[in-house]
């Protein structure tokens, strides 16, 4: 509450009193803490939002027709490359082409055009040295496009391919 003080002195004074006002904030407080207290009863705590990845399984192997793949290849500072089909030893240089994020959804989707959906594959292969969000980004992009799953897989990077990418930078 507010209280009002005046202030005069023997009683006797020609000026008017000086009035002092002292505002008690204990109510404010205890309001603050009935607020914070309230919004943390009634918030819903958020979920994460995880893409589930189905890996490939030992054993039994899937056949892939070579003119159904496609691999991409993740490089160091968010570089991507892919060629299709099986990398031809010796000529991984020339096979072997350079794109970013932003053309990879359009090569991605003219593949899944062009090829029928039995045969469909998507080679996924990472550098150690790239990010993990390149991997994840590339993943959503396969979300994106609408490639079924099972027809998409992380496997590892060749030393070849290694050498054909670090030939490219």
């Amino acid at each position: 509450m507010a209280e009002l003080h005046t202030h005069s002195e023997n009683g006797k004074s020609k000026r008017p009193a000086k009035r002092s006002t002292r505002v008690d904030l204990t109510p404010m407080v205890d309001l603050g803490f009935l607020l914070i207290t309230f919004f943390v009863f009634t918030t819903n705590l958020g979920r994460s939002n995880a893409m589930n990845l189905i890996m490939p399984m030992d054993g039994e192997q899937m056949p892939v027709k070579e003119s159904g793949s496609m691999t991409i290849l993740i490089g160091i500072d968010h570089q991507l490359f892919y060629y299709y089909g099986k990398l031809v030893p010796g000529k991984a240089q020339i096979q072997i082409k350079q794109t970013s994020f932003r053309e990879i959804r359009d090569l991605i989707v003219a593949k899944k055009r062009s090829t029928p959906l039995r045969d469909l594959m998507f080679l996924i292969k990472a550098d150690k040295r790239s990010t993990f969000k390149d991997i994840v980004d590339l993943l959503d992009e396969m979300v994106i496009c609408d490639i079924p799953k099972g027809h998409y897989a992380e496997v590892e990077l060749t030393v070849e391919e290694q050498k054909a990418m670090i030939g490219q930078l």
